[in-house]
């Protein structure tokens, strides 16, 4: 596997999924929180996948998450204190 000439890492801490019959939408991002009540997120990259490539990746991320927390331990999902707002918008 080779990378392209264009090809950049970055960290994200947000994700947000659009989805349509056609295909998979997810956005990555970073969340900023200003303040207690001020919460924004910058959307950093934009990826499209048909279906089929959205349910390979959610069995790869699965298997990925299972060898992690038989190693590290179970990973908790803390509730927010604070609720992320959601977009909402026309489903493309």
């Amino acid at each position: 596997m080779s990378k392209a000439a264009e090809y950049q890492e970055s960290y994200a801490n947000s994700v947000q999924v659009r989805v349509s019959v056609w295909d998979f939408f997810l956005a990555f991002g970073v969340v900023h929180q200003e303040s207690p009540d001020i919460v924004d997120i910058e959307n950093t990259h934009g990826i499209y996948l048909s279906p089929q490539q959205a349910k390979a990746l959610w069995n790869l991320l699965g298997q990925n998450i299972a060898q992690y927390e038989q190693t590290f331990g179970t990973l908790a999902i803390e509730p927010h204190p604070h609720p992320v707002p959601v977009p909402s918008g026309p489903v493309h």
